[in-house]
């Protein structure tokens, strides 16, 4: 924690007033960002294509941009939409 720590204040003065900002993106620049992206990424793929496999993409897109994994469990839970399709008419 002490090592966190003396590498979130590094050329930090503390008594100034926009330590605490300084700080902030100090801790935000010693996140894996591009790792970040591309799971987030392959997430958004996989609920696409359970969203698909379901007949609801928009929602497999969006919970599984907005829950990760967890989104897939709501997609999965979900019923499937009614049928509309139609038929074809019968000739006359």
């Amino acid at each position: 924690m002490d090592e966190l720590l003396a590498r979130a204040t590094r050329g930090v003065d503390l008594d100034a007033p926009g330590a605490f900002g300084h700080i902030f993106f100090n801790l935000l620049n010693m996140l894996p960002w591009a790792a970040m992206f591309w799971w987030s990424l392959l997430f958004v793929a996989v609920g696409a294509l359970l969203g698909w496999w379901r007949g609801r993409l928009r929602d497999g897109i969006i919970w599984a941009a907005a829950l990760g994994p967890f989104g897939w469990l709501v997609i999965l839970a979900r019923p499937r939409p009614p049928s509309r399709a139609q038929p074809p008419p019968l000739p006359r």
